[in-house]
């Protein structure tokens, strides 16, 4: 099986977007898709509304998620783990013990761009369009991800 891992600031919101647009394409006897913030300020509160609402849209149900904090354990339960923007994949490197670890590590727009580094935006404070926009981006990148799997 393989296992992905999606990782944002708080997880409250790209990360648990991500995740559910990712399992909304995979076989789950297949690939187990996980999300994790690198900072542990919503440990174990649902996602934003705004994401819930915004996946609800559009036929993914995130209800289910709790905000968990990345740690180092992390790099041995999964197979790759998506960054959504540049500070969260320096602070999930900067975790690594190793080469192998350090490799599993990828920008999730990457997916899209090769090798641009490009950030998904935080629309904590950017509005209901601001999500809107994300989830859109996360969609392209998941399509991309899932159709690699």
């Amino acid at each position: 099986m393989k296992k992905i891992l999606m990782v944002c600031l708080g997880n409250i919101c790209r990360s648990p977007l991500a995740e559910g647009i990712l399992r909304s394409k995979v076989n789950s006897d297949e690939v187990f898709v996980d999300s994790a913030g690198t900072a542990a300020y919503h440990v174990g509160e649902l996602p934003d509304s705004r994401s819930i609402d915004v996946a609800r849209k559009y036929g993914i149900d995130l209800t289910y998620q709790r905000a968990r904090k990345f740690t180092e354990k992390d790099f041995a339960k999964f197979d790759k783990i998506y960054a959504m923007d540049e500070h969260n994949y320096r602070n999930i490197l900067s975790l690594a013990k190793n080469k192998e670890e350090a490799k599993k590590v990828k920008m999730i727009l990457n997916e899209i761009n090769p090798q641009q580094n490009l950030s998904v935006p935080d629309p904590y404070y950017g509005g209901e369009q601001g999500f809107e926009n994300v989830y859109q981006m996360l969609d392209e990148a998941c399509d991309i991800i899932a159709n690699r799997l």
